[in-house]
């Protein structure tokens, strides 16, 4: 028989890399707490946070033919790769969860749904609220988009009438139009009810196109697996990353440190073990998951650059609707 993968359980569910942190048993999470702390943060969101959505559709236009990047909101991505276009966890609606539950956006879309460009590929990496949204995957306008998504999530496609889909386990590889894609290890878990925890897998897309390498991070912490995946694949070129989301305190037992979201240092310690030349900062600046300032996770970013043999400009950071050419971005 063939060995079980270290991270295939026998009772079905799936767990991190070896040697990844675990769950510290003090953290007491209690809505009440976060909700009162919550309260106190402040939602006054800078004017040069979002760009004007007629300024958003006049630039994917500009540039539909060239290669692009442009962030959405959150983990949602457009990413323009000769002839692919990929759309990464993408979740248009005005909450993060079921129905009308879940935490509300303080910043929309930078564009509706039904505004996207034809996307051909569609990237999922896991199956938290804020990166898998049913009701954006029922109204997705291209459903003849090949869809790449981890183990035992092909379903939330499959019954919404999509044709392509690819069910993925780690290190699998897959080859889309002039694109190699394969899907990697992430530090982070699943759930969407009391009674699915870790039933479906997680984790990071490596794509390679023409002599480039872009890694696009599911939600993760930092682990050792890191550096492995750096020895084998890197250099990166171009690394997407979560830099929010990563202060639980007074649930947690420590401030500004998950074990399942990277803070911004913990984001470029990733990129340095990555031996990534760029790192884009996600996953902040749209909806309150944590409790730390929602402008600082930028902020920190960028002055942490130098600890992790960066530049300033190595760390990037986009507003929200903001479209950028690939090559300006390899620079």
């Amino acid at each position: 028989m063939k060995e079980r993968p270290y991270h295939h359980l026998p009772d079905g569910t799936f767990r991190n890399p070896e040697g990844s942190p675990q769950r510290d048993p003090s953290f007491n999470w209690s809505f009440k707490i976060f909700n009162e702390e919550k309260k106190k943060l402040n939602i006054n969101i800078p004017p040069d946070h979002v760009i004007n959505k007629k300024e958003v559709l006049e630039n994917l236009k500009k540039y539909k033919n060239k290669d692009y990047v442009a962030w959405i909101g959150h983990a949602t991505f457009l990413i323009k790769l000769g002839n692919t276009t990929i759309i990464t966890d993408p979740v248009f609606e005005k909450n993060m969860g079921p129905l009308i539950f879940g935490p509300k956006r303080y910043v929309d879309p930078a564009i509706n749904l039904k505004e996207i460009p034809e996307v051909n590929l569609f990237l999922l990496t896991h199956n938290h609220y804020d990166h898998l949204s049913t009701r954006t995957i029922q109204r997705f306008p291209y459903k003849k988009a090949k869809v790449l998504a981890p183990l035992k999530l092909g379903k939330y496609f499959t019954r919404n009438g999509y044709s392509d889909v690819k069910e993925m386990d780690w290190y699998d590889e897959i080859k889309v139009n002039d694109l190699k894609i394969t899907f990697v290890p992430a530090v982070h878990w699943s759930k969407r009810s009391l009674w699915d925890t870790n039933k479906t897998l997680w984790g990071n897309f490596l794509i390679e196109y023409k002599d480039k390498k872009i890694l696009f991070a599911c939600d993760t912490g930092y682990g050792n697996i890191y550096k492995e995946l750096g020895e084998k694949y890197g250099p990166i070129d171009l690394t997407f990353i979560n830099i929010g989301a990563y202060n639980f305190y007074p649930m947690a037992p420590r401030k500004d440190k998950s074990i399942y979201h990277t803070n911004p240092e913990e984001a470029l310690n990733i990129a340095q073990d990555l031996k990534s030349k760029k790192v884009i900062g996600m996953h902040w600046g749209t909806v309150v998951l944590s409790l730390e300032p929602i402008m600082e996770p930028a902020v920190r970013f960028k002055n942490a650059t130098n600890m992790y043999g960066y530049h300033k400009d190595d760390a990037i950071i986009f507003k929200i609707g903001e479209t950028k050419k690939l090559e300006d971005l390899l620079q």
